[in-house]
């Protein structure tokens, strides 16, 4: 019985601090449509602030709780709101989404730039090593008070929202934002609240619970996974069954800490997963609610052309064995992941930017076709390229029939549960039967995938895989591409566009649905497959679920509906970020921050940033002289670097050159002379008088020519039923005109 209260008391402490967390996500998303999922990110940033002031300067506890609560959450609140969420009316649920896992990136990578990582920094919890003596057994003044303060939080969030005006106006808000506006209310200004007293409580929740984990960036802002689940239980909208699913969730995890064999191998991994599992059954029998969706959204992502896509496919092939003929074998070790995770970029393009479904899971997707490839492709055999691609694809399908009633955020956060399940627990389990079928994974932590072997062909050189990898991006290009040209693909915009009018039609969605996730998913299979071939030997922490977010960000900020955009995603990523951050430790750490910052950025242009680099270059690629130039100028930079006369840096150097110049040369031809500038609209051309130059009475006398005016008032005054009327010119020479 003592166990029992004693584990009852730990379940009761971290249900008040999911219980507080998760009423600050609900707060933000009611009263202003956007789900935070940088919510958990707020509270590690506010944890690292509070160990800050309060055990690395020494001020004293109220005093630093004050400054870190009182001042600065409320404030990071008010910026976030002011410079970031408020650019987002108007944008798609995706955009939205990424805007804010961006700032979860984002801020994590300012934690680990501000806090150095892998450093201990120790917490004491409040009033340490003292407790309160219940009789049968005892609870700690830390328990104690967070389970107080959760009970105030929830007494305070209540009379704030059913007492005052503000709280009124909030409520209202939700209900009808225009409705509102008209009654006077100002839906900004309870937007900045909202935000602030959001932070505030995310805020409470990191200093709680920092003191039982260690301070570490990562780990702490996933915490957040659990109190989503909280906040489902609430479906997004109320706080007393939100506060409900935070005890169900938190006397689970209690319980199983107390009750679950820590012997047993399989099961260790099992509570840390045990509330994202709730978090996936949560989404699938809670009802959930309508999303807020708009009619219209500020995206808009064309059709491909046939010759566009064939040049970038070539080019690609190209770029691939430029890389091989030019790079060493480090660099192209380390340049070699562009293709095979730019192909895991490529597997968001169909499901994001064509059918506008959400999902994080896909880096977990390319974990399970790398063990795919590791178990059944011994010796270079085809057949674990292939089983990659179907097993990857077959438990894609599996996950999508139950959450194919899923849409928007509640799609995003079940794939996100089961990217954590699968990293946390599965991809974590040591070699197990079942039944007659003998399951292996990562084995002992890690697995070794033997390079692929064609017709006797090994590619067994870092240069033969890179080649491999690219030649397979180029083909999934003109894949994605096709299913975008097909009866297919139109299905799959129309349902991005809008479900109600599709099943106006009568088009059914369900298997729209199930189809496009399973061929993202075995797409996602494939880049994961080459990506092991590439390292050799891979790890579960490769495919992890904060690992494959960059990857979701910048297909987005690229433009997920382009195919430019996965190559955006796999370049920048792996191919720029790797470059810069060799320049110093400084770039590196400013590198940590940058796929955040790019996301963040998006709610100003959220069709993506490839639209904008493809207007930048038309003029260039509308002068075929210029670029032959400079194609010419760059083939003679590569016979250079082959003949080993100039190095790999001039020679880029020179390749970047020959582009300005040629897009200056372009510019310049493109650009009109003096002879050339458009004279004087013609007499004759009447259309655009009025608009490109003013009315002189020579054009008015035209008008009357061209109306035969003057035969008019000349046959009304042989008539003598009207007086010849003035022309029109005379009229203008009056006024003064001309």
């Amino acid at each position: 019985m003592e166990k029992f209260l004693i584990f009852t008391i730990v379940g009761l402490s971290l249900s008040a601090i999911y219980a507080v967390i998760s009423s600050g996500l609900v707060l933000t998303y009611t009263t202003t449509g956007i789900f935070n999922f940088a919510h958990g990110a707020i509270g590690m940033l506010a944890a690292f602030a509070y160990w800050q002031v309060r055990f690395d300067w020494g001020w004293p506890a109220p005093l630093a709780l004050l400054v870190v609560i009182g001042v600065l959450a409320p404030a990071f609140g008010f910026l976030l709101e002011r410079v970031i969420m408020r650019g987002l009316v108007g944008t798609s649920e995706a955009t939205r989404l990424v805007v804010s896992i961006s700032l979860l990136v984002g801020l994590i990578g300012l934690a680990n730039l501000i806090w150095e990582p892998g450093r201990s920094r120790p917490m004491a919890q409040f009033f340490q090593g003292e407790s309160i003596d219940l009789g049968v057994t005892s609870i700690t003044y830390q328990q104690a008070i967070t389970i107080v303060v959760a009970i105030a939080v929830a007494a305070g969030l209540r009379f704030l929202l059913r007492r005052t005006r503000i709280g009124v106006s909030m409520r209202a808000n939700v209900d009808d934002r225009s409705l509102t506006l008209l009654n006077g209310a100002r839906p900004n200004r309870i937007a900045l609240l909202s935000w602030a007293l959001g932070c505030a409580l995310a805020a409470i929740g990191g200093i709680l619970i920092a003191p039982s984990l260690s301070l570490e960036a990562g780990s702490l802002s996933l915490l957040i996974v659990n109190a989503y689940a909280a906040a489902i239980f609430g479906r997004l909208r109320s706080l007393p069954l939100t506060f409900l699913g935070a005890i169900i969730i938190g006397l689970t995890e209690g319980y199983l800490a107390g009750y679950l064999p820590g012997d047993n191998v399989y099961l260790a991994g099992f509570r840390p997963a045990a509330a994202v599992l709730i978090l996936f059954l949560a989404l699938l029998l809670v009802p959930n609610p309508r999303l807020r969706t708009r009619g219209q959204v500020r995206e808009h992502f064309p059709s491909p052309s046939r010759s566009g896509v064939a040049m970038v496919a070539a080019a690609v092939v190209v770029i691939g064995v430029v890389m091989v003929t030019t790079l060493d074998t480090t660099s192209l070790i380390s340049y070699g992941q562009i293709f095979p995770l730019g192909i895991v970029a490529l597997s968001l393009v169909p499901l994001v930017g064509y059918a506008g479904q959400i999902s994080l899971a896909q880096l977990t997707f390319a974990g399970i076709g790398a063990v795919a490839a590791a178990h059944h492709g011994a010796g270079g055999s085809p057949l674990g390229l292939v089983l990659a691609i179907v097993f990857a694809a077959a438990v894609g399908a599996l996950v999508a029939l139950p959450v194919m009633r899923l849409s928007g955020i509640y799609l995003a956060l079940a794939t996100a549960a089961f990217a954590v399940f699968m990293d946390r627990w599965i991809f974590n389990l040591q070699d197990f039967d079942l039944g007659p079928l003998s399951i292996s994974l990562f084995g002992f932590g890690s697995t070794t995938i033997a390079p692929l072997e064609v017709f006797g062909y090994a590619f067994d050189s870092p240069g033969s895989r890179l080649l491999l990898s690219a030649v397979a991006f180029a083909l999934t290009i003109l894949v994605v591409a096709s299913l975008r040209w097909s009866r297919f693909g139109r299905q799959l915009v129309a349902m991005r566009d809008s479900e109600a009018a599709c099943a106006t039609f009568g088009l059914n969605l369900v298997w729209p649905r199930v189809g496009v996730f399973t061929l993202s998913a075995g797409i996602a299979g494939l880049g994961g497959a080459l990506y092991g071939m590439q390292l050799g030997t891979v790890a579960p922490d490769r495919f992890n679920l904060l690992a494959g977010l960059p990857i979701f960000i910048l297909v987005v900020v690229g433009g997920a509906g382009l195919i430019g955009g996965a190559l955006f995603a796999g370049f920048s990523l792996f191919g720029l970020i790797p470059l810069t951050s060799g320049f110093g430790p400084l770039f590196a750490k400013v590198n940590t921050v940058t796929p955040g910052l790019t996301g963040i950025g998006l709610g100003r242009n959220p069709s993506g940033v490839v639209p904008l680099m493809s207007a930048g270059v038309a003029t260039l690629r509308g002068d075929s002289l210029a670029l032959g130039g400079m194609v010419a100028a760059m083939a003679g930079a590569y016979a250079l670097r082959l003949a080993d006369v100039i190095a790999n840096w001039p020679f880029v150097l020179l390749l970047i050159a020959s582009f300005l110049v040629a897009g200056v040369a372009a510019g310049v031809r493109a650009r009109p002379d003096a002879d050339d500038a458009p004279a004087e609209p013609s007499i004759d051309d009447l259309e655009w008088v009025g608009v490109t130059v003013p009315w002189t009475p020579r054009h008015l006398s035209r008008v009357e020519a061209a109306l035969a005016l003057d035969e008019v008032a000349a046959a009304g005054g042989a008539r003598g039923t009207a007086p010849p009327a003035p022309p029109v010119a005379a009229v203008g020479a009056e006024r003064g005109e001309g």
